[in-house]
């Protein structure tokens, strides 16, 4: 996938998870928490779907890469680089 795959699928998975945010004006440098209403359960669920979609698995101690949409894709291009998008 390349990086903006890897965007659009983040985005979709986010609107999955809170379907009443706004994701059109989420800004990719600044914190997901800090843009949108996500809890603790909410993230957890973010990485349990890349889980499921994609079988990338997330060590814990790597969740603070997912912080903004930046950094999740920074993280996420060299697991996902073979992936193709459906």
């Amino acid at each position: 996938m390349t990086r903006d795959e890897i965007k659009l699928e983040v985005l979709d998975i986010l609107s999955d998870i809170a379907p009443d945010e706004d994701l059109s004006q989420l800004k990719d440098e600044q914190s997901f928490r800090e843009q949108m209403e996500l809890d603790s359960m909410d993230f957890l669920d973010i990485v349990m779907e890349l889980r499921k979609r994609h079988r990338i698995q997330i060590p814990e101690d790597d969740y603070v890469n997912l912080a903004s949409m930046d950094s999740t894709v920074t993280y996420l291009e060299p697991l996902m680089k073979d992936i193709q998008r459906v």
